[in-house]
C-alpha cells in the first residue's frame, strides 16, 4: 500500500509541476492576438478537453508505438496527465485573467508601470485569488484520477488494494484505500483554505 501511495504522490506532484506552467502558457497563447498561436491553443484545448483521459492514456501507450514512439509506463502516465490537466488549467487561467477589469491595466499604464510589473504585481495576485476555487476542484479531481493508471499496469494504491481484496476475499483493503484518498483530499482542501486566507488581502 505504501508503494502504491508513493506512486500516486509522485505522479500527482509531477503532473502539477508540469501542467500548471503549461496551462498558464497555453492560456496566454489563447489570449494572444497572433492567430497562429491562438489557433494552435484552440486545437490543443479542444483535443485534450474533448476526449477522456483514459482514452488519452491508451492512445499514448498503445498508439504511439505504432509510429515508433515508445515511452515507459510511468512516463506515459505523466505525459497524459500533464497534457490533459494543463488544458483545464489553461481555461481556468484564461477565465481569471479575463475577469480583471480593463481599467486596472489602463491605470497601471498611466502610472508608468511596464507589462512585467503590471502582470506580476497587480494582475496575477488577483487572478490567483479568483481561480483558487476552480483550481482546488481540479487538483482534487487529479488525485482521484491517478487511479486510472491501472490501465497501464502500474501498481497504484487502488490496483494493489484490488489484488489484496481478491486474494483475501475481504473488502478491508478497498476501505483502507478509500480512507487514504479521504485523508489526501482533506489535506489538499486544508492547503487551499490557507491559500484563500492568504489571498483574502485582495478582497
Amino acid at each position: 500500500m505504501l508503494e502504491g501511495l508513493n506512486l500516486v504522490l509522485i505522479l500527482f506532484l509531477f503532473t502539477l509541476t508540469i501542467s500548471i506552467p503549461l496551462g498558464l502558457l497555453t492560456s496566454i497563447c489563447r489570449l494572444s492576438s497572433y492567430k497562429i498561436l491562438n489557433s494552435i491553443s484552440k486545437v490543443y484545448l479542444l483535443t485534450f478537453r474533448g476526449t477522456p483521459l483514459l482514452l488519452q492514456l491508451i492512445f499514448i501507450f498503445y498508439g504511439l508505438p505504432l509510429v515508433g514512439i515508445v515511452f515507459d509506463r510511468f512516463t506515459v502516465a505523466i505525459l497524459a496527465f500533464s497534457l490533459n490537466y494543463s488544458a483545464y488549467f489553461a481555461e481556468i487561467f484564461r477565465g481569471g485573467i479575463e475577469s480583471i477589469d480593463k481599467g486596472q491595466y489602463e491605470a497601471c499604464l498611466m502610472l508608468g508601470l511596464n507589462k512585467n510589473i503590471t502582470y506580476r504585481k497587480i494582475i496575477l495576485p488577483q487572478v490567483m485569488k479568483r481561480i483558487l476555487a476552480p483550481m482546488s476542484n481540479e487538483v482534487i479531481t487529479l488525485i482521484k484520477d491517478t487511479s486510472l493508471v491501472y490501465i497501464l499496469g502500474l501498481n497504484d494504491i487502488l490496483r494493489i488494494a484490488q489484488i489484496n481484496s481478491n486474494r483475501t476475499l475481504s473488502l478491508l483493503p478497498l476501505i483502507g484505500v478509500g480512507a487514504l484518498y479521504l485523508i489526501l483530499i482533506f489535506l489538499l482542501s486544508s492547503i487551499f483554505k490557507i491559500l484563500e486566507y492568504k489571498f483574502s488581502y485582495y478582497n
